[in-house]
């Protein structure tokens, strides 16, 4: 089975949590939602600002099932994240700004001082699976290095990089404990339940587990964030029944 592999990166990125509005945070990692708003900038298909219209119409007629463009196209696209800091971190700083557009704040003088928690240098290895229409769009787009819209990290002050494009074959492993290479939901990947000496044996131990609860899925009514928990650890795991792919290299990862 083919699988498009690249590197994603950027000077910062910023991948807003909805949650506060006086001080924006960011996830610590890129997320299924914002990696597919990329596939979809790239195809050029619609975001959240082509829905305008529609949430006019959805306000007037009640709440109706809707989603951006790019994410009712893709969304059943499989993708995996590796992340390629050590041990998944992402270093973050907090920038300050003025926003004077004049709406901005009721204060005199309508400026709105405004405070960005940003991603400094990131850097991911991205897997798409090829088993679909739109997998392979988005594969000869990439390959060929076009795009309608300009992809960004989060937003537009952050323009990303896609760099070291590869398409290459991968076979399902056998894998019952071990290490994964990605970042996967931990409802797939728990720390394996074994007696002490077969822990010894499958050298499970490692040195870090960096856990986050990160955007997964889109509300069709609201179009908010659904969050599921996401692990990346060098400790040996046990997925259960998902599938696990080998990569060229070695690596080995899950797709969802």
């Amino acid at each position: 089975m083919e699988v498009l592999r690249f590197s994603l990166s950027g000077k910062t990125a910023f991948f807003k949590k909805p949650e506060v509005n006086t001080y924006y945070f960011t996830y610590g990692s890129i997320h299924k939602v914002a990696l597919l708003g990329i596939f979809g900038a790239v195809l050029g298909y619609g975001g959240y600002a082509q829905m305008k219209g529609f949430e006019k119409e959805k306000k007037q007629s009640g709440l109706t099932k809707s989603f951006p463009e790019f994410y009712e196209k893709l969304q059943d696209l499989q993708i995996s994240i590796l992340p390629k800091k050590k041990k998944g971190y992402i270093p973050k700083k907090v920038q300050l700004f003025n926003n004077s557009v004049g709406y901005a704040s009721k204060e005199q003088g309508g400026n709105l001082i405004v405070k960005e928690q940003w991603l400094e240098n990131p850097e991911w290895e991205i897997c798409l699976l090829i088993n679909s229409e739109e997998a392979q769009k988005v594969k000869e787009a990439i390959c060929k290095r076009k795009c309608v819209y300009y992809p960004y990290l989060g937003k537009n002050d952050h323009p990303a990089s896609i760099s070291n494009i590869v398409v290459e074959e991968v076979q399902i492993c056998e894998f019952e404990v071990g290490r994964i290479d990605c970042l996967a939901p931990d409802e797939f990947v728990s720390i394996a339940d074994l007696d002490f000496d077969d822990k010894e044996d499958l050298d499970l131990f490692g040195s870090f587990q960096y856990k986050e609860a990160l955007p997964y899925t889109l509300d069709a009514l609201t179009n908010l964030y659904h969050l599921k928990n996401f692990l990346y650890t060098d400790e040996a795991v046990n997925v259960g029944e998902t599938e696990v792919y080998q990569l060229s290299d070695g690596k080995k990862i899950v797709f969802y």
